[in-house]
């Protein structure tokens, strides 16, 4: 655990030296270049420097609530008002993100507990999907983003909802039982290869909770999530604003206005960035006067609901084929889903 640590945030610092190099490189070969150079570089700083300090705030409150959960509040206190029938079971499955307002990095740890008290395997995934993003830091975080623009924060909880129902009566329907889809040593225990892999890809989530409820456990849970965060912000941070800049504007536009070109952009984008889901609407608002609203809802619910360490943390828990059927539901869902919020809500 402690080299772990001592890795997550020796590699946070590594980060942040070299975007503190960058800008300096960058501010210092401005000097004697063209204008129109020196002006490029000025917009990158400006556009790097403002994703971070919007997200942060939304960053820092996140693992803080994150870490007072995690150690305060049982799953078995939740695994109490679990619904029997499906679709109350799926409403309250969306819904209980509002209870457990943790990113999606502390989200499989939490569902490996639930289903090992009982919960049925499509309420857990639906709570792996709809988590992250239908809780009140997320909302207020995208709200936050979009000042200008207040129906982006309703139409993503909205159409993280959809897909998420949608997706959990699927599993319910086509996908009864737990062993097609669940790992067998999780079925029928602890998985403690999988909790390793797990916890070397969201940092430590383990159950030291159990044994230490301290405000010190609290502050150091805290300080360990936000270490693994941060790093995927800053490098997210870098190559938005990156691509902003450098990359011609006419590229971006013909990509971007693109009705479906752009739908797929950004779920590409959204999976390789990988960033937290309390942060990601500060990245996605800077892409806002070239990309479609359609799209720009695609990057905020796929990229929460499916990136790249979140697929290695649900290979920790799930099946690859049960993966596989997820993460194409998903390609299928949003994308539409997000075209018609778009016509109805977004224009």
């Amino acid at each position: 655990m402690l080299i772990r640590t001592i890795s997550n945030r020796a590699l946070f610092m590594l980060i942040w030296i070299a975007a503190f190099f960058t800008v300096i490189v960058l501010n210092w070969d401005a000097v004697g270049r063209p204008a129109a150079e020196s002006a490029h570089v000025q917009s990158f700083k400006v556009m790097f420097i403002s994703i971070l300090l919007e997200a942060l705030p939304f960053v820092l409150l996140g693992v803080f609530i994150s870490s007072l959960l995690h150690i305060f509040v049982s799953e078995r206190t939740i695994s109490r008002f679990i619904p029997k029938h499906p679709l109350p079971g799926i409403v309250f499955a969306c819904l209980l993100g509002i209870v457990f307002p943790i990113c999606e990095c502390g989200m499989i740890p939490v569902v490996r507990r639930l289903l090992r008290k009982g919960m049925p395997l499509y309420m857990a995934t639906v709570f792996v999907l709809a988590g992250p993003i239908i809780n009140p830091i997320v909302y207020a975080s995208t709200f936050m983003a979009f000042r200008s623009q207040p129906e982006m924060a309703y139409s993503r909880m909205g159409l993280a909802f959809v897909v998420a129902a949608f997706i959990g009566l699927f599993i319910h329907k086509f996908v009864r039982k737990s062993d097609l889809a669940i790992r067998g040593a999780q079925a029928n225990g602890l998985d403690r290869g999988a909790i390793s892999h797990a916890h070397a890809s969201c940092g430590n989530h383990g159950h030291e909770h159990k044994h230490d409820r301290s405000l010190s456990s609290v502050l150091r849970h805290a300080s360990d999530e936000f270490f693994e965060m941060g790093k995927y912000l800053i490098l997210g941070a870098l190559i938005t604003a990156a691509i902003q800049t450098f990359m011609a504007r006419e590229s971006i536009l013909a990509i971007g206005q693109g009705e479906w070109s752009s739908q797929f952009f950004m779920m590409g984008f959204a999976y390789l960035l990988s960033i937290c889901s309390t942060s990601d609407a500060f990245v996605a608002s800077s892409f806002a006067s070239m990309f479609t609203g359609g799209s720009i809802l695609t990057f905020l619910v796929f990229g929460a609901m499916l990136d790249f360490k979140g697929t290695l943390m649900l290979l920790s828990v799930f099946k690859k084929k049960y993966v596989l059927l997820i993460a194409a539901l998903l390609i299928v869902s949003v994308p539409l889903g997000s075209v018609l919020f778009q016509y109805v809500l977004l224009q």
